[in-house]
């Protein structure tokens, strides 16, 4: 049956659903009724933690919120009970007093949505959509079941339900998603965005057969893949106030927020495992180096390199794309030999070619762009000749949020026999990254754009092309032997990682890297991508808004420009608002040029971004073009 031929007929009375769900709960040993007094407890609880003994298991803990895995000011794994199973967020219960908790503004209709309305945005609502899209809420044990933690969902009646529940068989919207077109209409579906047929997608991801599966039990229905509110409170940063008003992070693309979990991890080795690597017999030694080694392994795992001596530490995006050029490029390329770049790069995969080719004679050829900011492919394959010797491009654009066609591009290059380096900056947060299924020869990002700390990042190169490289930088740590006479090196990585290197924050690179892998890359693709899609409509009904950069495939960016107003003008009164935003050209001169601009409005998203802070930056926005002066946020 199609979600279109439901009607209120087909579903259960609530009557009935209560009276079942009441009297399978009487049937639970050591059960009690739901308290209708639930906000009072609920608030009551929060002021005392429960407590979780070491026994239990960490990782259901990081399915619920990674942060709270041994996390340290709570004693190991306390969390707040009023979390626990009550479908309120405790950000609710502090939540301001002129902020309307059961009706928290929203922005305006949009007919792309459901029945042409915007789903009210989670913050301040107080509910967890996680819960409130269960169908068994309210009715959990009060006891956890045996190896389960106490605010873990128990689920003991899932059989006995089946019946009733069979009959639902899709998702309603929750308050922290936009909804879309049902599932099937294009490829971009995503199971949490309402319409989508859940029975499909769940099988999909749990190893069944396809759409046409049991619908009963496990398949009946889905959940968000996370609570939104418990991430964002991962993240100290968020709490913070500027001007008065909440800060709204939009600025992902320039640098993205720490979780408190690489805070933490950071302090733990300045604390207890601070020492140099690899050089001496010494306890904290020991600790350092198994640390800085283990978050090199962690990388590899990540990008699917494959091996671990494919992973260089460096200061950053633009240091490894420097490295690659004055050792590889300067040991390789010869005078007439030719670069092909795209016209979507950062500066930072520019510059350093640039260096190269006047300092040995290369030439450079640009990849060009469509007018939505789109690679055209054909033109590409006829930058191609015989001293084409590299290909050097970007994997998302900074400035429009183009996602290039990576692998089709990189077989074309090593079918002419070029190398290849691909800038993984704007993509290692956004989306999973195979380097074994894209097989560039040179891979790069930045730590601090993946939730990691700044002056970290990473070098990815195939094993064998890395030794054959002259080192980049001379020093300690890199060096097998030395005599005045010689000096032998080591191998990748080492080679390239001369003297002592920022050794506290490869780690936190290892933690943000973990939490990410907590929440799940695949799931932070799909909610980003659902928050894009929400975000690009409402702009698109600013009077006067000219967005820039349409591709049909992008991720994060929403960069535009306002009629009537400079950028800065625009990025000044968001702020005011709280809202941070990127004005500028973002270090991406030629492609805002393409487009006959030296700078725009850059709002980028991450995963902690909700519907609620796209509608503060569009209602900023409406309000600037009818000269309004009040604030969002209600004058607070």
């Amino acid at each position: 049956m199609d979600i279109k031929d439901f009607s209120s007929n087909d579903f259960p009375h609530e009557s009935e659903l209560e009276k079942i769900a009441n009297e399978l709960f009487k049937s639970v040993p050591g059960s009690t009724q739901p308290n209708s007094g639930l906000t009072e407890l609920v608030q009551s609880q929060f002021e005392h933690n429960d407590s979780i003994s070491e026994n239990q298991s960490s990782d259901a803990l990081g399915k619920i919120s990674p942060n709270l895995v041994n996390h340290k000011s709570l004693g190991f794994g306390q969390i707040p009970s009023s979390i626990a199973g009550s479908g309120i967020s405790p950000s609710a219960i502090n939540h301001p007093s002129d902020f309307n908790v059961d009706e928290p503004q929203t922005s305006l209709s949009d007919p792309h949505f459901y029945n042409g309305q915007i789903p009210k945005s989670v913050a301040g609502s107080g509910k967890s959509p996680s819960v409130e899209n269960d169908p068994l809420y309210g009715l959990h044990s009060s006891a956890p079941l045996a190896g389960q933690l106490p605010f873990e969902n128990e689920e003991p009646f899932r059989n006995d339900l089946s019946g009733v529940l069979a009959q639902i068989n899709f998702s309603f919207p929750t308050s922290q998603l936009p909804h879309v077109s049902a599932f099937g209409v294009n490829e971009h579906s995503y199971y949490f965005l309402t319409g989508q047929n859940p029975v499909q997608y769940a099988n999909h991801f749990l190893g069944g057969t396809g759409g046409h599966s049991n619908t009963h039990g496990l398949t009946s229905y889905v959940k968000p893949p996370f609570d939104i509110n418990l991430v964002k409170a991962d993240f100290p940063i968020l709490k913070e106030r500027v001007n008065g008003k909440p800060l709204i992070w939009l600025d992902n693309a320039a640098t993205t927020q720490k979780p408190k979990l690489v805070i933490e991890r950071i302090n733990h080795f300045y604390e207890h495992e601070n020492s140099n690597i690899h050089r001496a017999a010494h306890e904290l030694a020991a600790r350092s180096t198994d640390a800085y080694e283990a978050a090199r392994r962690k990388v590899q795992y990540f990008l699917n390199a494959g091996s671990v001596n494919e992973i260089v530490f460096v200061r950053g995006t633009t240091e490894a794309i420097n490295l690659v050029a004055q050792s590889w490029g300067d040991q390789n390329l010869n005078s007439g030999d030719e670069i092909i770049l795209s016209n979507l790069e950062h500066h930072a995969n520019i510059v350093p070619w640039q260096i190269l080719a006047q300092k040995k004679g290369l030439k450079i050829r640009v990849i060009p762009v469509d007018d939505d900011g789109q690679i055209l492919l054909d033109e590409y394959g006829k930058l191609f000749n015989s001293k084409t010797k590299l290909v050097s491009f970007t994997h998302v654009s900074n400035a429009l949020g183009t996602v290039t066609p990576a692998k089709q591009m990189i077989d074309m290059a090593h079918a002419n026999g070029a190398k290849v380096l691909l800038d993984g900056a704007q993509s290692v947060s956004h989306m999973r990254v195979d380097l074994q299924h894209l097989n560039p020869d040179f891979f790069v990002f930045s730590g601090h754009k993946v939730f990691g700390p700044t002056g970290i990042g990473v070098l990815y190169g195939k094993e064998e092309i890395l030794n054959s490289m002259q080192p980049w930088q001379g020093g300690g740590n890199m060096i097998k032997d030395v005599t005045f006479e010689h000096t032998e090196y080591h191998n990748a990585p080492g080679r390239f990682e001369a003297g002592t290197g920022n050794i506290a924050d490869a780690v936190g690179l290892g933690a943000a890297i973990d939490y990410v892998n907590k929440i799940g890359i695949d799931l932070i693709n799909q909610y980003e991508h659902g928050l894009l899609v929400y975000g690009t409509n409402l702009l698109k009904q600013v009077p006067g808004l000219h967005l820039v950069g349409t591709a049909a495939h992008k991720a994060s960016v929403m960069s535009f420009t306002l009629d009537g107003f400079t950028n800065d003008q625009v990025g000044q009164e968001l702020n005011k608002e709280g809202i941070a935003v990127r004005t500028g050209h973002h270090c991406a001169q030629p492609i805002l040029r393409r487009f006959g601009l030296e700078s725009s409005v850059r709002p980028s998203l991450a995963f902690y971004n909700t519907c609620a802070d796209i509608d503060a930056l569009v209602t900023v926005l409406h309000k600037l073009k009818s000269g309004q002066k009040t604030s969002y946020f209600g004058g607070r």
